[in-house]
């Protein structure tokens, strides 16, 4: 499974920026991975593991902005098509279970 994470976060502020920043380096350091600006991604292999990370990202999400989440398997992730732009090859799309980086 995949978690996909949206998020549209105020900037106009120097505390805006900060809290921006502060979000964006928890997302980073709890394994999510850039796919596009303001779109992580992380792979979490069942029920569970999806479970907790809302739990944790629940605890540090920014009171203003937007921030959504969308859980798709790992068959759904691989059918992403990319109409424009070059694919990013720093985010596995792979359907194994098995990632060797």
């Amino acid at each position: 499974m995949r978690i996909i994470l949206f998020f549209d976060l105020p900037t106009t502020t120097y505390n805006e920026r900060k809290i921006y920043q502060n979000f964006r380096k928890k997302l980073i350091q709890d394994g999510f991975i850039m796919m596009q600006e303001s779109v992580y991604c992380k792979l979490a292999l069942n029920n569970s593991v999806v479970k907790s990370e809302m739990m944790r990202l629940e605890k540090y999400k920014p009171l203003k902005g937007l921030v959504a989440v969308l859980i798709v398997t790992e068959k759904q992730f691989s059918q992403i098509k990319y109409l424009t732009g070059e694919k990013k090859f720093n985010v596995e799309d792979s359907e194994s279970r098995l990632i060797i980086l």
